[in-house]
């Protein structure tokens, strides 16, 4: 291509593929100025020009806009340096546009109403600041006194939950269920709780009396049942609770009765109270970690199936 050769503005929109009206756009802005302009008045324009629109038209495919081009073509910033700043905002727009796609997924599947549905969009808007935020908040309503646990303290700060960047809709539900629950201060109580005891690693009164060999049979069965899909609250889960519940009576000397179920329920639940269970449920599902089956807690089954007054 000769370099002193000119071009009119029909040229450059069929060799660039802009529309005339868009490059005498860009020409009347400065950013592709004519070269010259024939005897007739008509604007030419040389290789430069030609080149100018190419790249003009090529960074603004990439979503840039006119001003940041206009400082590229002027040799005031490097493409290099502005498709690195560009890049890293892109990246923010597309985890803006994911998460709202786990949003409206989630809201479409549980079929969300609009109070729900504008709850989990906050949550989820929420910076990586500000979710740390909400945890620290939840850490130090449940473990802000002077006389807290220290190993308790440190076993929830070491799993907590982090919203990764391009979460599922599991992930996203998950979130927002745990945001609720750091903030009900009957929950914080419950987490306070059981964590003191998780931590300190002690058994059950209920555990120690009943003895090693029938505490491994429980967790075996109920084990066993969970694995199964039955659900404790079923008939299914009827005839393995009520077998549970008479052979403890039988070892402990009770009456397997409702207050007696009801009293193994408050003795499971001080070490394994389900929402704080639940919480450890959600917190797996949140950072994407793997469920180990065998390290699921089997108690949160049994005690839903001792409060099952139908059961009872």
């Amino acid at each position: 291509m000769d370099v002193t050769t000119l071009y009119s503005i029909g040229e450059l929109s069929r060799r660039t593929g802009l529309s005339v009206r868009t490059i005498r756009f860009y020409s009347d802005s400065g950013v592709v100025a004519p070269t010259t302009r024939s005897p007739a008045g008509y604007r030419l324009y040389d290789l430069d020009a030609l080149l100018r629109l190419e790249l003009l038209r090529t960074l603004r495919e990439l979503g840039m806009d006119l001003a940041t081009i206009q400082r590229v073509l002027d040799r005031e910033l490097s493409v290099a340096e502005v498709a690195a700043a560009h890049a890293d905002a892109m990246d923010v727009q597309i985890r803006v546009l994911q998460l709202r796609r786990s949003v409206l997924r989630v809201v479409a599947r549980r079929g969300s109403s609009p109070e729900e549905t504008t709850l989990m969009h906050r949550l989820t808007q929420l910076s990586g600041e500000e979710r740390r935020r909400l945890i620290d908040d939840f850490m130090e309503g449940t473990f802000g006194t002077v006389d807290a646990d220290p190993t308790a303290v440190a076993m929830v700060r070491a799993a907590t939950p982090d919203l990764p960047d391009d979460p599922t809709c599991e992930q996203v539900a998950a979130w927002v269920e745990l945001a609720e629950l750091a903030g009900d201060e009957d929950f914080r109580a419950r987490m306070r709780r059981t964590a003191v005891r998780q931590a300190a690693g002690r058994p059950l009164d209920i555990e120690c009396d009943a003895g090693e060999e029938l505490m491994e049979f429980t967790r075996q069965k109920v084990a066993e049942a969970m694995e199964s899909g039955i659900d404790p609250l079923s008939d299914r889960g009827a005839p393995v609770i009520d077998d549970l519940v008479h052979r403890f009576a039988e070892v402990l000397a009770r009456t397997p009765d409702t207050e007696f179920r009801d009293w193994m329920a408050q003795q499971f639940e001080e070490a394994h109270d389900p929402r704080v269970d639940r919480y450890w449920r959600l917190v797996w599902i949140v950072n994407g970690w793997q469920v180990v089956p065998n390290l699921i807690p089997v108690y949160p089954w049994l005690i839903q199936a001792l409060r099952n007054d139908r059961a009872a």
